[in-house]
């Protein structure tokens, strides 16, 4: 497709979406018919969801299959770039209608079908997902929510005003673990929390190295403009497909991106944290010959920390979150035995209170108090609803009962606060690799001071540049 033709599409669906906004739900394929007028065990197609599907290979094809396991799904639409990627969930969806191109379904189709999943790559998130919301539909966004901290804000507000359900898929916090962690912080079993380690063994591909500099063929099954996305043009490599293309700024977010939205999302929740009030960082350079070393700022690096700190709450103290990856790991807590595992194959967390700490593996799994012995007899009421169904089908369901209705584990309302923390230290990382205007060498280690409610670094401008990036022309978030 010519970038002429897809700035006309994309005017197109601007077009429609006052329009779209006050439909009824006859003319979005709903009709209200009883159950008893189709006998037990079938659903009346007001309790159907129909969906369609931007990203239907790798874990777009993950979700699709946690979606329709739910026996409350219609898979109506296939949208993907990639023939090689979308073919296992072409054949198994042989129903379903398949696009390359998710504006021009949206554009299309848009009364033939109720949510949207959105699973490519991180770049791409937000435009695909405001692109549903603003036609109406329920969406349910792979992590992290968006790419940097601006879409995040915009489809926060955007999901009030169109009034859709929207999770962020983060699955882990649809699960026990995070319950219970906030159950024992509520119990006051470590006190007021001081500081939160997480820690990551991502990336687990390729970073730090740069852009490739060679181009190979594009397939003949990949189409690669409409796969950048809203990220500049540039040439075809085969290193950035089909999974290392998350070490690039450009398309991913790096291990923090990647991880982050599991790994911080249970202390996030547990202490009811919000915006972070400052942020620094360190980032491990590569050495390329002898007494060099080297960064490059369009890759995300080899590893890194990063220290943002919390204003705390009335009579609270500020709590400090500290984040590591590529390898690096917190000091062993004192509390834990010498042959106890900390965290996790994948990472871990530690939450310190002044009264003692908690600890989980990623994904909240396995959550204990530290020493390890002050589980034994441990009895803490339940007081969080659980969520027997999964983060999956408890998505399908809120969507079916409308807006308002249903609780989400991971709703934008709370994803997109932690979906910006997360970018946050993002932000620092690549501020990091920024040579100031009167310097002739990498800046090193700086605390860039945050004013959340503008969503401004007020000490260092140059670092507002990855608050907000630039799209090619045919893609805009339409705000």
């Amino acid at each position: 497709m010519s970038s002429k033709s897809t700035s006309k599409q994309k005017g197109s669906l601007s077009s429609r979406r006052e329009f779209l906004r006050g439909t009824t739900m006859a003319a979005t394929g709903f009709f209200i018919v009883p159950r008893h007028v189709l006998g037990r065990g079938f659903l009346a197609p007001s309790d159907r969801l129909t969906i369609a599907a931007i990203g239907a290979g790798g874990k777009g094809g993950d979700d699709l299959k946690h979606f329709y396991g739910s026996g409350k799904v219609d898979v109506a639409y296939l949208c993907d770039v990639d023939d090689r990627s979308a073919a296992a969930s072409v054949k198994k969806y042989d129903k379903a209608k398949y696009y390359k191109d998710f504006r021009e379904m949206l554009d299309k189709e848009h009364k033939h079908f109720d949510a949207v999943s959105v699973s490519v790559p991180d770049n791409v998130h937000a435009v695909a997902a405001m692109g549903a919301i603003q036609l109406g539909k329920h969406v349910y966004v792979q992590k992290p929510m968006t790419h940097d901290i601006y879409e995040a804000r915009m489809l926060t507000e955007a999901v009030k005003r169109y009034k859709v359900v929207a999770q962020m898929g983060n699955q882990g916090s649809s699960e026990d673990g995070v319950r219970l962690m906030q159950e024992w912080y509520n119990a006051g079993l470590i006190g007021d929390a001081t500081a939160v380690h997480i820690w990551t063994n991502r990336p687990v591909w390729p970073q730090g190295g740069g852009t490739p500099t060679s181009t190979d063929p594009v397939p003949a099954e990949l189409n690669w403009d409409l796969w950048q996305g809203p990220a500049m043009a540039t040439d075809y490599h085969k290193e950035y497909l089909p999974f290392n293309w998350r070490g690039w700024w450009a398309y991913g977010t790096g291990a923090l991106g990647d991880m982050g939205c599991h790994l911080i999302d249970p202390p996030f929740k547990t202490l009811g944290l919000g915006y972070p009030s400052e942020v620094e960082c360190s980032v491990a350079a590569t050495v390329e010959k002898m007494w060099t070393p080297a960064f490059h700022p369009e890759s995300c690096p080899v590893a890194s920390s990063v220290k943002m700190k919390f204003p705390g709450k009335p009579g609270k103290p500020d709590i400090d979150l500290y984040w590591m990856d590529g390898g690096l790991m917190p000091d062993r807590p004192e509390e834990l035995g010498p042959n106890e595992a900390m965290g996790g194959p994948d990472g871990g967390a530690i939450i310190t209170g002044t009264k003692g700490k908690i600890m989980c593996n990623c994904y909240s799994e396995n959550p204990t108090l530290l020493p390890t012995s002050r589980m034994q007899g441990l009895n803490v009421p339940q007081t969080i609803a659980r969520v027997p169904e999964g983060h999956y089908v408890q998505w399908v369901n809120a969507c079916i009962a409308g807006y308002g209705k249903n609780t989400l584990s991971s709703p934008f309302e709370y994803a997109g606060p932690l979906t910006e923390t997360i970018l946050m230290g993002n932000l620092a990382l690549r501020s990091y690799m920024i040579k100031g205007a009167n310097e002739d060498h990498w800046p090193g280690r700086k605390k860039l001071l945050w004013d959340a409610v503008n969503m401004k670094i007020t000490n260092f401008d140059e670092a507002n540049a990855f608050v907000k990036r630039q799209y090619r022309q045919g893609y805009s978030l339409g705000v």
